[in-house]
């Protein structure tokens, strides 16, 4: 399972005063392909203060906008609204529509999340909890996806944020989103720091991925090769490679300027990836030292180790899509 280093801050809870509340009201809307986690995201939202609904029919959506504004002076709830294929009068372009004319409003923070998934990984899912597709109830299963797919999977492009749960465990899920989505006022963007194995592939959330393949490689010292890259003794082994120092103070000097240009940019949640061939030793270890160096500058920073613990242990499969 993985193991979060670094807590993300505490999120506000559903009984977040008013004054702690941006004084727009932030609107999310949920959809994507069945499967990919809406239920889960939404749950999350749930939690981090959003009046969180689901599958509720589409010409309803004002009447529920309305029904959770408030008392006149007082701040709307924020709202968490899921949709996809099966909900009433869904119909993908005029949501897009919809959501446009949302963003337009000055009393609101409208954004649209969009939740992927590779099909072969909504095959398994379907399969293990043993639902039907709901575009292909009479059909296999992948016929649905194929299908669902074409319909709305143009909507990424229109989409404020993306996720590809493929790959995520329900704890990682968990902390994208409240990077993104939490309702705390915080100076600057949040980041997350993850270290991750090229075997498993690329991090698809990732923003700026760093390859540390060149690194010495501890796995080939035997009393090295059972520890990870958060044990001092390997940190201090790959520390030894005359290119560490200057590799690090290099990464610096590129990632460093580049923070206040996202920041001014508007961007509220940042992922770096850091890869080794194992992600045990290498990656583990610049990635710790990484997010001290971004603590030690003031920022605020998430550390987690994608494909191992700090105790070595293989990771949870996900359980996104399963009602979880």
């Amino acid at each position: 399972m993985i193991r979060v280093v670094a807590a993300m801050p505490d999120s506000p809870s559903p009984s977040t005063s008013v004054a702690e509340r941006p004084a727009r009201r932030p609107f999310v809307l949920v959809t994507g392909l069945s499967g990919a986690g809406r239920a889960t995201a939404l749950t999350v939202l749930d939690d981090l203060g959003y009046v969180a609904v689901d599958n509720v029919p589409l010409p309803l959506l004002g009447d529920l906008m309305r029904s959770t504004a408030g008392s006149p002076g007082e701040m709307a709830a924020p709202l968490a609204f899921g949709i996809d294929t099966r909900t009433y009068g869904f119909d993908a372009k005029n949501l897009v529509q919809q959501l446009q004319r949302l963003r337009r409003r000055p009393d609101l923070i409208a954004r649209l999340l969009y939740l992927d998934c590779d099909t072969e990984i909504l095959q398994r899912r379907y399969t293990e909890s043993r639902r039907l597709h709901p575009l292909a109830p009479d059909r296999p299963v992948v016929d649905g996806i194929v299908d669902e797919r074409r319909q709305i999977g143009w909507m990424r492009d229109s989409a404020d944020v993306v996720i590809d749960t493929s790959a995520l465990s329900p704890q990682q899920f968990k902390q994208i989103l409240a990077g993104h989505f939490s309702l705390g006022q915080r100076a600057g963007m949040r980041i997350s720091v993850m270290s991750f194995s090229y075997r498993r592939g690329v991090p698809r959330e990732a923003d700026l991925v760093f390859d540390v393949r060149f690194l010495k490689n501890p796995h080939y010292v035997p009393e090295l090769k059972g520890l990870t890259g958060a044990d001092r003794p390997v940190a201090a082994f790959i520390a030894t490679d005359p290119d560490y120092e200057p590799f690090i103070a290099r990464l610096e000097g590129l990632v460093g300027p580049l923070l206040p240009r996202f920041d001014a940019e508007g961007k509220s949640y940042l992922t770096i990836a850091v890869g080794c061939t194992g992600g045990r030793h290498r990656s583990i270890a610049v990635a710790e030292r990484l997010a001290d160096w971004l603590r030690s500058v003031g920022r605020s920073v998430t550390l987690m180790h994608r494909d191992t613990d700090v105790r070595g242990g293989p990771v949870a499969e996900s359980v996104l899509g399963r009602g979880v």
